[in-house]
């Protein structure tokens, strides 16, 4: 009986570890890209599509470009979901601080 309990509290450990294995887009299948969060059946389809279509995705820039509905934002939460395109998670986007001071000063006008 204790076995049996040590057997499935270790299966339970394994397949808890499996969940958040990273998923890159170039390797996965549609039941992979299915258990991303954020992608479901439609978007599978259309990054395979697209995979198959103009081979692997070379970055994270022309994964954005070539899947439509990807952008920026979409792409930060599916990186961090578990997305990776060939085994890199995508960069945090830098600030411009210009346009942060652009930003700034429009407030700034707009509230006098």
């Amino acid at each position: 009986m204790l076995k049996k309990i040590i057997f499935a509290v270790a299966s339970l450990c394994v397949s808890v570890c499996f969940a958040f294995a990273d998923v890159d887009v170039n390797k996965a299948d549609q039941a992979a890209l299915d258990g991303i969060k954020g992608i479901g059946p439609a978007k599978s389809k259309l990054i395979l599509a697209e995979r198959a279509k103009g081979g692997n995705f070379k970055d994270w820039a022309d994964f954005e470009s070539r899947v439509k509905g990807i952008g920026e934002k979409s792409a930060m939460k599916l990186s961090d979901a578990g997305l990776t395109v060939n085994g890199q998670a995508r960069a945090v986007a830098k600030k411009d601080d210009t346009s942060d001071k652009a930003a700034n000063q429009a407030k700034a006008k707009t509230t006098k």
